[in-house]
């Protein structure tokens, strides 16, 4: 292979490196924000359990719970409290 035939290659391999990552940036930001959200709700419900002492309420710290709280915020944990009030 000559010289130029080898840069045409190497451009055309950075060129479709650039288009997938133009192609996923977009999901994996979206991966990384509910990631986020979700070890934010994890620290919501320890934050929960460390208080029950005090304001009697508590909630299991596992990925479902995290999750929930995590997608809904303050509402989650809301939401979690009556579903565990109803079942209980």
């Amino acid at each position: 292979m000559d010289v130029g035939t080898i840069l045409l290659l190497t451009m055309a391999a950075l060129f479709l490196l650039a288009l997938v990552g133009m192609v996923f940036s977009a999901p994996l930001r979206l991966a990384g924000k509910a990631l986020l959200n979700t070890l934010l709700g994890l620290g919501a419900l320890i934050l929960l359990n460390v208080t029950s002492p005090f304001t009697g309420l508590s909630l299991g710290v596992n990925l479902f719970n995290a999750l929930v709280v995590g997608v809904l915020g303050v509402p989650g944990v809301v939401l979690l409290l009556l579903v565990q009030w109803v079942f209980t």
